[in-house]
Parts: C-alpha cells; sequence; structure tokens
C-alpha cells in the first residue's frame, strides 16, 4: 500500500519586499523632514498647596509645531490654559520660553511666540481635500529629547468633539494612529509631510479613537489668534456636520458644490435668532455664498455678522428654500 503525502508551499513573492521598503520610506522621510519643527512644551501653574502657595510648579505638558519662521508655535489650548510659565524644547535639547499669543477653548487651538528666527515652518495642507483611508501620521515630542511617531490611516471625517468649555468642534479628523501621553498638540501629517491636522484627543473608553482639529480650521483660527489675540466670531445656535448630496438633489436644485451642512441640533438661545432653522435642514448657501462644509460656515460667520438679518440656502425635504437667522456674539 502506498502512502502518498502532498505538501502545500505557501508561495511568496518578492513583491512584498519593495512595498513594504516604499512604505518605510514614506514614514522615515516625513519624519526626517519635520521633526525638528515638533516641539515639547513644559507648563508651570502657581501653585495653591500651602508649602509652595504662589509658586510656579510643573502642571503638564504636549507638543506643538512651528507655523512660521519667526518663531510662531500652534499647539492645543488645553495644553497651555491658565499658564503662568510656558517653555519649549527642540529636538537638539534647546529651550526658550514661550508666551501665549492668543488661545480659542472653543476649537482647542492656541498660538504660541518664541523669541526666534529661522525656523523651520511646517506647511498646512488643504484638509477638504482628505479621503478617508490615506496616511495619517501622528509625531509628538512628549519627552523633550525625542519625538514619537505612530502612523496609521484617516478613519473618517467631519467628526464632531465637544471642547472643553461645552461647545462643539465641527470639524474633526478621526484617525487611528495612536496618541502617546504628551503628544496633544502635535501634528498629524500626510504622506507629503503636511499637517492636515492637530492632535488634540484621545477617547479613552475606545480603541483605537483619536482625533485633530483639520488642518482649514486650524489655520483660519491661528490666523485670528495672530492678528487679533482672539477669535471673533458669531453664531447661530446649531450643532451641524459635513455631508454629501445626492446627484439628484445637487440637479434639482441647481448647487454648484456637492456638499453641504447638516443640521443635526437646533439651540434656542436668546443671543441669537435661528427659529426659522429645524432640525434636519441642510445649509448650501449664506448670503450667496456657497456652503460646502463646516469651515465654510465658520469663515462666514464672522463678527462683522453679528447682530445682521442674514439668509440662508437650506435643503429641507430635498427643496432649496431661504431662511433668516440673525447671528450673536460667541460668548466665551
Amino acid at each position: 500500500m502506498e502512502h502518498s503525502s502532498h505538501i502545500t508551499h505557501i508561495s511568496t513573492t518578492h513583491d512584498d519586499g519593495p512595498l513594504l521598503d516604499a512604505y518605510s520610506r514614506t514614514i522615515t522621510g516625513v519624519v526626517a523632514a519635520v521633526a525638528d519643527s515638533v516641539v515639547h512644551i513644559e507648563v508651570k501653574k502657581k501653585s495653591n498647596d500651602k508649602r509652595n502657595k504662589g509658586q510656579a510648579v510643573p502642571a503638564g505638558t504636549g507638543s506643538g509645531f512651528i507655523i512660521s519662521s519667526d518663531g510662531f508655535i500652534l499647539t492645543n489650548n488645553h495644553v497651555v490654559d491658565a499658564a503662568d510659565q510656558i517653555s519649549v524644547s527642540f529636538t537638539d535639547g534647546r529651550r526658550v520660553n514661550a508666551e501665549i499669543k492668543g488661545k480659542d477653548a472653543s476649537t482647542d487651538i492656541a498660538v504660541l511666540k518664541i523669541d526666534d528666527t529661522g525656523l523651520k515652518a511646517l506647511q498646512l495642507a488643504n484638509s477638504s481635500q482628505l479621503q478617508v483611508g490615506q496616511i495619517a501620521v501622528a509625531i509628538g515630542n512628549p519627552m523633550g529629547l525625542q519625538y514619537t511617531v505612530t502612523t496609521g490611516v484617516v478613519s473618517a471625517l467631519g467628526r464632531t468633539l465637544r471642547a472643553n468649555n461645552g461647545r462643539l468642534i465641527d470639524d474633526v479628523i478621526q484617525t487611528d494612529a495612536a496618541l502617546n501621553p504628551g503628544n496633544s498638540g502635535g501634528p498629524l501629517l500626510n504622506s507629503l509631510g503636511q499637517v492636515i491636522g492637530v492632535n488634540t484627543a484621545i477617547v479613552a473608553s475606545a480603541q483605537g479613537l483619536c482625533f485633530a482639529i483639520a488642518s482649514n480650521l486650524a489655520e483660519y483660527i491661528a490666523g485670528q489668534l495672530i492678528l487679533n489675540g482672539q477669535v471673533r466670531r458669531a453664531q447661530i445656535g446649531i450643532g451641524a456636520q459635513g455631508v454629501n448630496l445626492s446627484n439628484r438633489m445637487i440637479a434639482a436644485n441647481r448647487l454648484s458644490t456637492p456638499t453641504g451642512v447638516y443640521v443635526y441640533e437646533v439651540i434656542p438661545d436668546g443671543h441669537f435668532n435661528n427659529q426659522q432653522l429645524i432640525k434636519g435642514d441642510i445649509i448650501v448657501d449664506f448670503e450667496g455664498n456657497p456652503v460646502a462644509s463646516v469651515d465654510d460656515l465658520h469663515k462666514l460667520l464672522n463678527f462683522s455678522r453679528i447682530g445682521q438679518r442674514t439668509q440662508l440656502g437650506v435643503l429641507r425635504n430635498g427643496h432649496r428654500v431661504n431662511v433668516e437667522v440673525i447671528p450673536g456674539q460667541v460668548t466665551l
């Protein structure tokens, strides 16, 4: 009786190696290009303890990154909020004092200024062009003398996140690139080394849920903080997020953009008039300006709109209608 045995060989190709090498080269290239622009931030606050009351004591750390050659640094508001002393450390060991140029609790964005020049600034990408599934690289400098790197993909776009002051941050990127302790305020980057978001939070109760403020919103907020020291903005009292429109809706209503802003909450308040808006409306127009994203709405709701009658074009049950709102000033 003959016994025959069949041995199955797992075939390997030589393509896997170059693919992995290409991915590795992409990540290492990003790290090499941006690491010197990512900084460690150390915060001290005055102590209320009886033994050292009034003295500045360590109160937390975070990360940030250079956005201009003359010393502006972008980070999270919660990293530097209520700080009495702030120091910034670079990967080469340099340590300098920093001051708060402006901070905005409503988007968890803050801008610091250091007395230095000739710094290498990171480039901010256009976050409206992001796609779910593209590479995301999170870099932080939690220890001050070395950086940490995690990689993943953009998991979702247009998420909302509640800021520490209770307001919703509407334009948030979800990523599975893990955020290590101290990485808050560091950059989330694409494969070209451009900043697509500012790392801001991790949901402790869920695995792999990390969030970043989209670069377009962060850039707008940073510009306002640098110019004015604060963000003066109007509000219409809604919770909203970006939404894709069907081809039928676009054609029937002759819209110029494939997206709009979906209203999932209307908040009653005496500071503004939004009674004509209802939950489920999709905002597509603001005083004749197309509204394709929450970014658009944030920019159009500037300080000059406070108290002004404003016409919004909304899709309601698939049909375009005009409604009137009177924005009020954001109360921080």
